[in-house]
């Protein structure tokens, strides 16, 4: 495969287009900000006017989009679809409903298309160094075909099944996880902080003991700036973490702690932070506590 198709550069997306222009794919990218089309170009890239036009001629179509709803549009209204050539491969990277993904492939696959559900993890930061995890469904040999376009994307690839929406259910408990650590970090500096705490030192003890994880020490710092730099927005969670709940009621599984998660982060959007950082979930305990944020 040597011609791509990409849809959706926005933060991580541009990232990975450039990741890919930089092991030597050709990239025909679509993204509704003129300004993503032309920092692709500068890339070495091609600005695609439509999505039909980015999956014109390509071996793959690569959708990182914002939601389930955004895939279709493009695949099956946009034309995109359509314009893909038979026996080529849509690759849908973005956090969808497992169902959701099951009933694009369907559609992709009666078309004569092939199709690869592979969330990603890792955030900016994987993006752009092309350390993202990759969690990918689809029968070996397609997954094999699309290989590698993944490792030009991130050094962590998992085969973790054949059918669509494996991938997806994957990315689902890795959102729960990530969205409940998030929250209990920030309730536990909340409550740190109405003791009077300093939460630099407690910050620095923690890293450091029992409770030390990877997400206290990305996190954590920025929960104690006032406006840390956007590495993924509290909106992230409120759609990733109703997501994981949507799943638990279709497998009739009890969440307690997400559904927890998911309103802290739910109340922090309302409040207007839904376009911070999510560390800033912060917020909504500060709230609760009477402090003002």
């Amino acid at each position: 495969m040597h011609r791509i198709g990409f849809v959706g550069l926005g933060a991580m997306g541009s990232l990975m287009a450039k990741n890919l222009l930089a092991k030597g794919f050709a990239v025909a990218g679509y993204d509704v900000r003129p300004e993503a089309g032309a920092a692709l170009v500068a890339a070495g890239g091609e600005a695609a006017a439509t999505p039909a036009d980015a999956a014109a001629g390509a071996d793959a179509l690569v959708l990182m989009v914002v939601n389930s709803a955004q895939a279709e549009a493009v695949l099956f209204e946009a034309g995109a679809l359509a314009a893909l050539p038979p026996g080529s491969c849509v690759v849908l990277m973005a956090t969808c409903p497992p169902g959701a993904v099951r009933a694009v492939a369907e559609k992709v696959e009666a078309s004569g298309r092939k199709f690869v559900d592979a969330p990603v993890s890792g955030g900016t930061a994987g993006a752009g160094a092309a350390t993202l995890t990759i969690m990918a469904a689809a029968p070996p040999a397609v997954f094999a075909s699309v290989r590698p376009i993944l490792a030009a994307l991130g050094d962590k690839i998992f085969h973790v099944g054949e059918r669509p929406g494996q991938g997806a259910t994957v990315k689902t408990v890795n959102q729960l996880l990530c969205g409940v650590h998030i929250a209990v970090l920030a309730e536990s500096f909340a409550l740190a902080e109405k003791a009077g705490v300093d939460l630099e030192l407690l910050l620095e003890i923690m890293s450091g003991s029992s409770a030390s994880s990877w997400m206290l020490k990305d996190r954590g710092p920025r929960m104690l700036q006032d406006e840390p730099e956007v590495s993924s927005a509290v909106d992230i969670f409120v759609k990733d973490l109703g997501l994981v709940l949507e799943a638990g009621r279709d497998l009739k599984t009890a969440l307690p702690l997400a559904a927890g998660a998911h309103q802290m982060f739910l109340a922090a959007s309302g409040a207007d932070h839904g376009r911070a950082d999510d560390s800033q979930v912060i917020r909504s305990y500060r709230a609760l506590n009477g402090r003002k944020t």
